[in-house]
């Protein structure tokens, strides 16, 4: 990728696009002064509006009559005593409408072959698999481990779940057998749904022999039923009485299941992430809560209308997966591309020839995603996104981690057209759906900032003490006041949930997002600027530096000490870098290639390739404190290839230094 001076990044950064009359034109908010208006509403009477907006965009099987409840707060509750259920309001509601035979998911394979089905034909097949759910015994408040490919019947599955009231926890593909043991532990799951095997860049690769060794680590006999979904025609191993096909499972089951009414802070699904802790949290959302703000970000956010062909690369198995995957975009009634495969295969074109073949509207990607394919374009002519037509596009979105402001141009041009606006969109796994974003009718953009919070958001930037931050100022960004699609809890862990997000410093009741920002002294516009805790974004994906080290050490044959930090990284936005120090002695040349390489693929095994350090460096022992504490800061410097300038003079073992300068 191009690099740009620091003087044309300072320009590109200050550089404004107001909206055009294109974006303005039939838009939910279109103009700053509707956004003020809204955010005003908010801010005046916040009960009022967000229930006016919960009447107005979902279906309510019981009404309810309180809004938020604040008296056990952190722990707040949302229309607590009203009833309703997730899959009728992304399906049920479009039935004798027009859009019940509107096109719901246009799904195209790894190799190219495109299948579509209407809401009508993904009504009925939900339903039916919700009916095998039940006929194994699965029932409402029962969870569900979904390990699936990023399929049409991956999303059937999640629907399939909230039909009947049992709450899901989707893993992504990626991660490892241990991974998986752990999170059906601690869901405490009874079953497993997978497929055989998943597609991806034209290699086939295993996932119900992963989930095989997750239940075979021990500590599931929880699960009872584990339903395989043929993927490939490669065979796969099948337990007798515990496991059973799709198809044997759907044989004889009807194609209409009454959806259960469950209440609005009934579980819809928990979602595990890394934590600064070797332990990953599972992410509890609520059922009415958080598909509100699904399907509100996707009108504001998105402008989201009729005839949109709306594409989130996402996988399921990630936070942005389900909100704008599996259900924002179906209580939405939009028509969406999901797509199996990866950005370069078979070649780095394929996300703008399915644009052009998809007529894809509105584009939603990661920022990791852009800079590869910029590079791409860069060394190959052919794959240059000038070579399709782009013409359909009408908005574009980044998610996972910020932009750079070099990529958002390259973005904005070249895939654009210079007339997309591009929505750079700041939440978390924790926020449900967009906290922070431009809304493309209203919002002068500027690359590199995720602008403005939406109405509703009361987003700040504090000292350690809670103390506001001036414009200009650096600081911890928080949330000042619930809303409905927060997080409700850590799965099982609601003391470890209370100091994650609810510090007492801060006095308990302001969300603690993890993330720093900074506010533009002119706009008050936001701009993230990273980690404050010890979890790195590599790809968009959350890893917790503990989960990484603490695999490291797991390998007790050969890891004496690990420490894991984050670097910046021009593909990924932040690389995984290990400090390790082996039982063995330093290893230098060949050897240290050799190991680190091994440690590599066992970091993959223990938790997913997407963990692997990219860089492993070796020491005799860590640079630490007299009293034995890891001096970090200096490990980040080194991981930069920085100069180190800070006071060494409290290390207990200053040469050390000079050994972890090389990588391997």
């Amino acid at each position: 990728m191009t690099k740009t001076s620091n003087i044309e990044s300072t320009l590109v950064e200050n550089r404004v696009f107001p909206p055009d009359a294109r974006a303005r034109q039939g838009a939910r908010i279109a103009s700053m002064a509707a956004y003020e208006a809204l955010c005003k509403e908010a801010a005046d009477d916040g009960d009022a509006f967000w229930s006016r907006l919960a009447k107005d965009n979902l279906q309510w099987m019981r009404p309810f009559t309180r809004t938020l409840d604040e008296s056990k707060a952190p722990f707040y509750t949302w229309f607590d005593d009203g009833e309703l259920n997730a899959s009728a309001n992304c399906l049920d509601r479009h039935i004798g409408t027009p859009v019940e035979n509107k096109t719901a998911i246009v799904f195209e394979a790894d190799d190219g072959k495109v299948t579509t089905v209407s809401y009508k034909e993904l009504l009925a097949r939900v339903s039916q698999f919700a009916n095998a759910l039940k006929a194994r015994g699965i029932q409402k408040g029962d969870r569900v481990i979904v390990y699936m490919p990023m399929t049409i019947e991956g999303v059937v599955a999640m629907q399939a779940c909230a039909r009947i009231g049992a709450t899901h926890s989707v893993v992504f593909g990626g991660f490892s057998a241990k991974a998986l043991q752990e999170r059906i532990i601690d869901a405490g799951a009874v079953a497993v749904i997978t497929a055989n095997s998943q597609l991806r860049g034209g290699k086939e690769l295993p996932l119900k022999s992963i989930v095989d060794d997750g239940i075979a680590l021990g500590g599931c006999e929880s699960i009872k039923t584990v339903f395989v979904y043929r993927r490939t025609p490669t065979a796969c191993n099948m337990v007798e009485g515990r496991d059973i096909g799709f198809a044997e499972a759907l044989a004889g089951q009807g194609t209409e299941c009454p959806p259960v009414a469950v209440g609005a802070e009934h579980p819809l699904f928990i979602l595990y992430t890394s934590g600064s802790t070797g332990k990953p949290k599972g992410v509890q959302h609520s059922t009415g809560g958080y598909l509100l703000w699904a399907k509100l970000t996707m009108d504001w956010t998105f402008d989201l209308r009729p005839e949109d062909v709306f594409w989130c690369t996402a996988d399921i198995g990630w936070i942005t997966g389900h909100s704008y995957v599996a259900y924002g975009p179906l209580a939405a009634g939009a028509t969406q591309v999901v797509f199996e495969g990866i950005p370069t295969f078979p070649h780095a074109g394929r996300f703008w020839q399915m644009i052009e073949k998809h007529k894809v509207s509105i584009f939603y990607t990661a920022p990791t995603a852009i800079r590869s394919l910029i590079k791409a374009a860069d060394s190959d002519e052919k794959v240059h996104p000038k070579n399709w037509d782009l013409s359909s596009l009408r908005i574009l979105g980044t998610v996972g981690e910020p932009i750079n402001p070099e990529a958002w141009m390259w973005y904005h041009r070249n895939v654009g057209g210079e007339k997309c606006p591009v929505v750079d969109t700041f939440w978390q796994t924790e926020t449900g759906g967009h906290v922070i974003t431009p809304l493309p009718g209203a919002t002068p953009l500027v690359p590199g900032s995720c602008t403005l919070p939406l109405p509703g958001i009361a987003a700040a930037i504090v000292d350690e003490t809670g103390k506001d931050l001036p414009n200009g100022a650096g600081g911890m960004l928080v949330i000042k006041r619930p809303w409905p699609s927060m997080i409700r809890t850590i799965w099982n862990d609601p003391e470890r949930f209370k100091k994650s997000y609810f510090p007492e410093e801060m006095g308990g009741t302001i969300y603690l997002a993890g993330d720093g920002a900074v506010r533009s002294e002119d706009r008050g516009y936001f701009r993230i600027t990273g980690r404050i805790d010890d979890v790195l974004n590599v790809s968009g994906h959350r890893l917790g530096t503990m989960e990484i080290e603490s695999a490291l050490v797991a390998k007790t044959d050969l890891v004496a000490e690990a420490a894991v930090v984050g670097r910046p990284d021009d593909m990924t936005g932040e690389a995984v870098c290990a400090f390790v120090v082996l039982k063995r002695g330093r290893p230098e040349g060949d050897e240290a290639a050799r190991i680190a390489a091994e440690l590599r693929s066992w970091v993959a095994k223990e938790i997913g390739p997407i963990a692997k350090p990219k860089d492993i460096r070796f020491g005799e022992n860590l640079p630490k404190t007299r009293s034995g504490k890891i001096m970090r800061r200096l490990l980040r410097s080194i991981a930069k290839g920085e100069a180190i300038t800070q006071d060494t003079s409290t290390l207990e073992n200053p040469a050390i230094l000079e050994q972890l300068g090389q990588a391997y």
